[in-house]
This record gives C-alpha cells, sequence and structure tokens, in this order.
C-alpha cells in the first residue's frame, strides 16, 4: 500500500501523520517513508532518534527510495507543503490514499479547499480529509469543522486527531507517541490506530 499525505499548508500535523501512519503500517508489514518534503522534516524527526529507540522504520530522501524499496510492502510519502497542479497529478497517480490534513482553523480550512478543487479539476477520487490538533471541550472548532466539511461533502475519516503534548515530545525524541513519557501518549497513538484502520483495516 502507498499512502500519500499532502496539504498546501504547513503546521497542520502532515509529517506528524505521515511518521505515525507509517508505524501504524509497520505493524502490518515491512514499511518504508519517503521523505518528498524540502524542509525534510520526517529526516530530522527520525535522525533526532537514532541513539535511542528512534523509529520502527526507515526513512529515506526521494533519491534513495529506489535503493531501499526492495522487499518493502508499505510506503508512506510525506509530500512538500504545497503543490503545483502537475506535481498534484503525479502525486494522486503514485498512491493508493492521499490523507489530507488539516487543522479546524479557517486558514488551513481555506487551504484545504484550494486542495480539493484541485483534486476535483484532476478527477481524483482516492483522497480523504483527516482533522486534526482538535482541542478538547468546551472548544468546538472540530465539530464545527467537521460539519462544514460534511456540508461540503468532502470525504472526511470517521477519526480525528486530538491536540496532544505529546507529539511534540515524541517529534524532539525522535520516535512515535506511543514511546513518550505522556499521560495522554497512548489516547494519541490511538488516534493514529483508528486511522490506520480505516485505511488498511486490521
Amino acid at each position: 500500500m502507498i499512502i500519500t499525505t499532502a496539504s498546501m499548508k504547513g503546521g497542520v500535523a502532515k509529517t506528524t501523520t505521515a511518521i505515525h501512519l507509517a508505524a501504524y503500517l509497520q505493524l502490518q508489514g515491512t514499511t518504508l517513508l519517503i521523505d518528498g518534503d524540502p524542509n525534510r522534516s520526517a529526516t530530522r524527526w527520525a535522525e533526532r532518534g537514532m541513539e535511542q529507540d528512534g523509529l520502527p522504520f526507515k526513512v529515506v530522501g526521494v533519491n534513495q527510495a529506489a535503493r531501499y524499496s526492495r522487499g518493502i510492502e508499505h510506503f508512506v510519502i510525506d509530500t512538500e507543503a504545497s503543490a503545483e497542479e502537475e506535481e498534484m497529478k503525479e502525486i494522486v497517480d503514485g498512491c493508493d490514499v492521499l490523507v489530507l490534513p488539516t487543522t479546524p482553523d479557517s486558514l488551513s480550512l481555506d487551504a484545504l479547499i484550494q486542495t480539493v478543487e484541485l483534486l476535483k479539476k484532476l478527477k481524483a477520487d482516492k483522497y480523504c480529509v483527516l482533522l486534526t490538533r482538535i482541542h478538547p471541550p468546551p472548544r468546538r472548532e472540530g465539530e464545527e469543522a467537521r460539519e462544514f466539511l460534511e456540508q461540503m461533502e468532502f470525504p472526511l475519516f470517521k477519526g480525528k486527531i486530538r491536540e496532544a503534548v505529546a507529539f511534540q515530545k515524541a517529534a524532539n525524541q525522535g520516535t512515535i507517541v506511543k514511546n513518550v513519557k505522556d499521560q495522554r501518549a497512548k489516547t494519541a497513538w490511538k488516534d493514529y490506530c483508528d486511522i490506520g484502520k480505516e485505511i488498511y483495516g486490521g
């Protein structure tokens, strides 16, 4: 399976999503994360964990992908934070599922709408929107964003990724969220496992 994460805006947990979906897929079979973002966020995340437990899968750049692809069952591709039409066409053609993470704020939703409009223009149909960094009640941005996207008839994951400091700790330590010491780490990991199950099953 090939899963790609994409967004026209940074700060929406795109790389966090790529890292944790790769970790979920690694439980199903050998997985490789291809870091296609010029910022190399996934690569730096992996490097920070090299002296500890680190990530349970390998992270490579686009130019290394062919070398490390032998025997790999699943691929996750983290793309750059913006994409032109031709790039988006290649992204869509090259994956089984395109995951579009978005936070519930208006700027991120505006960027998401632009992305979906481009995907519709390309007649793409294998994408799904993931709501990320959702704050707990009494704040209602998450529910309001979901209602808005449902009215727009965008394909949406049933699950959501709740805001948690544990994700920042995981990035700092170069590991996945379930490995950090934080009271919300298990819940944060479950959020991504739920999304992984929606995509892959199991």
